[in-house]
């Protein structure tokens, strides 16, 4: 365990012996956040650590970050009330809302209403630069990841943008596409050559590409997707018979009062790979809704 997980952790339970002594009532429940699997487990831990220790101070409630394995689990944990409030992609979002009557969409990232993927090629795979939708036909006998299967913009988005196109799995080579399991990997995967092609979330291959984890010389983006709406936390309902009349307001404007003039909130921001929080409604995730029921994702 590192230092600064230590000095995390210590902050942490400080602040909740502190609280619990203003408030004994303070230790009687505890909110516990999570999220998708969708990036290192190193980068999550930070971020979600530091978040928690940001919501314990807005609301004086002890927060507790609760890692799963994958994205399938955090839309379990949602729906047997493991985990209060949860980062989900659009589809998981979407599937944990359904599963989850009354749960609540609070906010989005200022970058997800207009969200993109990207496809991204090994350079000694032969393939260019996709200068249309319709190019994306020379992907067929390509070897293909995709991220989580259950990713938005590592799956169901591209997916969906390729079978526009006329592509469906079995045109890839192996008559099947792969699925890395995250973002991160993706990226891993198509620079070591084990896959021609991968399709993931933009803000990771920038942020990848911004921390010199890239190799131009053997991996470069071949295509951005057209916009649509992503990812957005999402609360349990009944949070306020637990907490207090008004929490889950107060919750979401804790979320939206993230400020970027703040450096305590600029690096949970940053983590996020974002300026700020926007509220978000469950409206806006109609159409990936519609687009998880053709593609076999939701039922």
């Amino acid at each position: 365990m590192n230092s600064n997980r230590i000095i995390h952790l210590l902050s942490w339970f400080c602040l909740f012996y502190a609280l619990s002594i203003v408030n004994p009532l303070f230790a009687s429940e505890i909110l516990t956040i999570g999220a998708i699997p969708d990036q290192k487990p190193e980068k999550l831990n930070r971020l979600y650590n530091l978040l928690a220790l940001e919501l314990s101070s807005t609301l004086n409630v002890p927060v507790r970050y609760i890692p799963v394995t994958n994205y399938p689990a955090a839309v379990t944990a949602f729906r047997t009330k493991g985990i209060d409030l949860v980062w989900f992609g659009g589809l998981t979002g979407v599937q944990a809302r359904l599963q989850t009557p009354g749960a609540i969409v609070l906010a989005q990232r200022d970058i997800d209403k207009t969200f993109r993927s990207v496809f991204i090629a090994n350079t000694k795979s032969g393939i260019e630069v996709v200068s249309s939708q319709s190019d994306l036909l020379n992907l067929k006998g390509k070897r293909f990841t995709f991220g989580s299967e259950s990713s938005t913009s590592g799956r169901l988005m591209p997916q969906h943008f390729l079978q526009q196109t006329g592509i469906t799995m079995k045109d890839f080579k192996g008559g099947r596409a792969g699925f890395s399991g995250s973002h991160d990997a993706t990226i891993a995967l198509v620079q070591s050559g084990s896959y021609d092609v991968g399709a993931l979330n933009e803000q990771v291959w920038l942020d990848n590409v911004k921390r010199g984890r890239v190799n131009g010389d053997k991996v470069v983006r071949i295509w951005r997707t057209p916009t649509y709406v992503d990812y957005h936390w999402l609360a349990q309902p009944g949070l306020d018979q637990r907490f207090g009349r008004g929490f889950t307001n107060k919750l979401k404007k804790s979320l939206l009062a993230l400020s970027y003039n703040s450096p305590r909130h600029k690096q949970i921001l940053d983590l996020f790979g974002a300026r700020k929080f926007i509220p978000a409604d469950k409206q806006q995730y109609n159409d990936i809704e519609k687009i998880g029921r053709q593609l076999g994702k939701i039922r």
